[in-house]
């Protein structure tokens, strides 16, 4: 064995790289529609010849490995741009375009960022003009409307470039991308993940959703984040078509669906819950639809039924976070009707899942600790942070800062954020409990509880509510109907109602903001 070389040539052989995956796919299936994108529709071999194209231009303008981001809202351009960094060997750095300038500009200058793909109509407002203006970075222009953009273009720096997948030298286990976690309570962290970190994500998800050729997929969600990329890069694994909306529209949506014969969904709970609630509901065609798959929030069980009945009863709820690239577990809500909203279910064939306490040990079926995984598909860590990796890779576990437990037929029940647990005389209160309580109840549309200082009880449950459009409802009507429904310390000491719940722009309430805004409610009570 000590007489095997390890050369360019058989690290090419043996290669995982998130650039061959396109190229493969292209390949097999190069005449099969790839993308659709409004009007414009790219098949496999049209949209791997572009991320080439763009791999050869990279190449030749930075021929070292740089850091590359994009400014970019959901479009075939961004995803020819994604599949072009990746085949030329350099890092995507995907910045999420909601940010306000500020965290726009740390994330740009902190990834150590060379270059940049940004959309025309980004490019064009003023504050991110200036920004751009002012970092003096090379800047292709993607999405651009009726021809008219000065400067470079991606349809102008792949003009006439090879289509041939470029040869370049990647090592599985170097970095692929640096993705910026949301930053709700500072400055946000850069996960560094590897080609083989993703690819054995996609892999298991390739198990876990059962994609084929045949399936059309959903691009709603933002491609900046975690969850859309890794199942568009799935689908691109698996040769499915993937139809990519710059946001969210119940309306448009529903029309996507039947024109597009949509087999796969992928959304947030309040999205499923606007597209029932659309006048269009009950005469649309969901016949196409063979699963629905949500994230990022628990699905009330009246939701989950009204959705089995109407669009598939093939239901998934996954799981996963920056540092370990979903899809981490996932949760079957009508195979299993008497567990509740807030049940994460079982771990992919990536990824292996504990319950661990404070000292690291792992914790048996039916304990309370911190839930932990490790696998292929972890981080390598934060970037230019060594303290901060250390700190979340103790014990030799990726530590999600989530509290759960095992039950006895071995689905593992999410119980809170570790900083979220409320701690009102002496008992320890799941917020997201409290929440799933109140989001029982007709009148409400959304909800965030959070611990406030209280002089008697150290800290005091205050649920924030948002009530559905026409809907009426008091805050004793909301107590009592948590008091019939939970333990008598669990029941909120106050309820506000709000016009809407502070949001990162992933969609993750900010309950540090509703703590900070309100942290002098029980101040003047004693009891």
């Amino acid at each position: 064995m000590e007489n095997l070389l390890v050369s360019a040539e058989s690290r090419r052989i043996r290669r995982i790289a998130l650039g061959d995956v396109l190229y493969r796919t292209a390949a097999k299936f190069g005449a099969r529609l790839a993308i659709v994108d409004g009007d414009r529709r790219l098949s496999y071999r049209e949209l791997d010849d572009l991320s080439s194209q763009f791999a050869n231009y990279l190449l030749e303008a930075h021929p070292r490995r740089v850091q590359v981001a994009t400014l970019c809202a959901n479009s075939a351009d961004m995803l020819a741009a994604i599949h072009g960094i990746h085949k030329a060997g350099h890092i995507w750095v995907p910045v999420n375009i909601q940010l306000d300038p500020v965290q726009i500009r740390y994330i740009l200058r902190h990834a150590e960022v060379s270059c940049i793909v940004a959309d025309e109509a980004f490019c064009l407002q003023p504050q991110m003009a200036a920004l751009l203006d002012d970092l003096g970075l090379p800047v292709v222009m993607a999405s651009v409307g009726g021809g008219s953009a000065s400067g470079a273009t991606l349809e102008s720096v792949t003009r006439g470039r090879p289509t041939a997948l470029p040869e370049v030298d990647i090592d599985s286990q170097q970095p692929a991308l640096i993705m910026y976690t949301s930053g709700t309570t500072g400055n946000p962290k850069g996960a560094v993940h590897s080609h083989a970190s993703v690819y054995c994500a996609m892999l298991a998800n390739l198990s876990t959703f059962a994609f084929t050729e045949k399936d059309v997929v959903s691009g709603i969600l933002p491609l900046f984040h975690c969850g859309q990329h890794v199942v568009a890069a799935t689908a691109f694994s698996a040769g499915s078509c993937l139809v990519v909306a710059r946001g969210f529209s119940a309306p448009a949506v529903i029309a996507a669906i039947a024109r597009e014969k949509i087999s796969v969904l992928v959304g947030l709970p309040m999205m499923y819950g606007a597209m029932l609630a659309d006048p269009q509901a009950p005469m649309a065609d969901f016949s196409s639809l063979r699963l629905c798959i949500y994230a990022m929030a628990p699905m009330p069980r009246p939701l989950v039924n009204k959705i089995a009945e109407t669009m598939s009863s093939n239901i998934m709820l996954v799981t996963g976070q920056t540092e370990i690239y979903p899809v981490t577990m996932n949760f079957r809500p009508v195979e299993h009707p008497q567990r509740d909203a807030n049940y994460w279910g079982v771990s992919t064939a990536a990824c292996e899942t504990a319950i661990m306490d404070d000292d690291g040990k792992l914790l048996a079926p039916g304990e309370v600790g911190e839930i932990v995984h490790r696998g292929p598909n972890v981080m390598l860590g934060y970037f230019r942070d060594p303290a901060a990796t250390q700190a979340v890779q103790k014990y030799g576990w990726h530590h999600t800062g989530d509290l759960g437990l095992v039950d006895d037929g071995g689905q593992l029940l999410f119980l809170d954020r570790k900083k979220d647990m409320i701690k009102t005389g002496g008992e320890n209160v799941a917020s997201i409990k409290v929440e799933s309580t109140i989001l029982g109840h007709p009148a409400v549309a959304g909800v965030a509880v959070v611990g406030l200082a209280h002089p008697h009880w150290s800290e005091a449950i205050c649920a924030f509510v948002v009530l559905k459009a026409d809907a009426t409802c008091t805050e004793r009507e909301l107590i009592d109907h948590c008091r019939a429904n939970l333990g008598k310390f669990e029941v909120p000491k106050a309820v506000k109602f709000i016009d809407s719940l502070p949001l990162t722009a992933t969609g993750k309430i900010q309950k540090h903001v509703l703590r900070k805004q309100h942290e002098d409610c029980f101040a003047a009570q004693t009891l």
